[in-house]
């Protein structure tokens, strides 16, 4: 689910905006889960981008030691991984929120989990699984569609109403499950409707078996900065269970990160 980066028009217009740079983060956003590796003809494709500029970004980015070349392929080096724990280490409350995650999940006997949001993506920065639960494996790094998990609603119903509606219609909307919410108008309703309750349950929405409850953390001033949450297998534990048990217990995690968090 990697998202290639484009730049919005109002960027190429902007007589500061630098092209060479949006190209060679483009080829690096190619590069995912579904295509680990490229040739040049590839990458200029999923880049958008013409095969003379595709050349000059691979060679730019090998000779710096972040894509790796094997004959007529390349693929991303292990070095890329500085790109990324250089923004997690930027990320305070995710230090603070760690041991206390593992308190939670230990406690419960369930997988908890913390994400940014990213687009129409959430991405994983902490997590502690417990019984594998879900048909893919999950780990710092990993994706999934923010609008039909309960990580994603809770920090999706912070943004303002327009926005809300922008990603909404930003891609097609697709049922995983029966129980996947397909209709725009009553997905932006329980976002909407999660942002007051405070917390968002997703129930097998995603995929069957899952369900999961989440809430979103702020920083100091309110700020959202990211969403925790615990979940289980729709056998093992109710809705009511949940929220008469996850819920305090993921609040009082939120309250403590949060009031060291600026």
């Amino acid at each position: 689910m990697t998202e290639t980066a484009q730049p919005h028009k109002d960027d190429r217009e902007d007589k500061e905006f630098m092209t060479t740079l949006a190209k060679g983060l483009a080829v690096l956003g190619a590069f995912g889960k579904e295509r680990p590796s490229m040739t040049l003809s590839e990458a200029a494709q999923v880049a958008d981008l013409s095969r003379a500029a595709a050349r000059r970004v691979l060679r730019t980015l090998n000779q710096l030691g972040y894509v790796d070349q094997d004959g007529r392929t390349f693929s991303l080096s292990p070095r890329i991984l500085d790109l990324g724990f250089a923004y997690l280490s930027t990320q305070s409350w995710i230090d603070r929120a760690l041991p206390l995650m593992r308190e939670l999940s230990e406690r419960f006997g369930e997988s908890c989990s913390a994400v940014i949001l990213q687009g129409n993506d959430i991405v994983y920065v902490a997590r502690v699984p417990a019984r594998r639960i879900m048909s893919a494996a999950l780990s710092v790094g990993s994706r999934l569609p923010a609008l039909h998990t309960a990580l994603g609603r809770a920090l999706i119903g912070y943004l303002d109403e327009a926005e809300i509606w922008r990603r909404l219609n930003a891609r097609r909307i697709e049922a995983y499950t029966p129980q996947t919410i397909t209709d725009i108008q009553a997905l932006f309703d329980r976002i909407r409707d999660d942002r007051v309750q405070g917390f968002s349950i997703v129930d097998e929405e995603l995929e069957r078996g899952l369900r999961a409850l989440a809430v979103p953390l702020l920083d100091r001033s309110g700020q959202v900065v990211g969403a925790i949450n615990l979940s289980t297998h729709s056998t093992r534990t109710t809705r009511s269970e949940m929220r008469e048990h996850f819920l305090p217990a993921l609040n009082r995690l939120a309250a403590q990160v949060s009031s060291l968090t600026v």
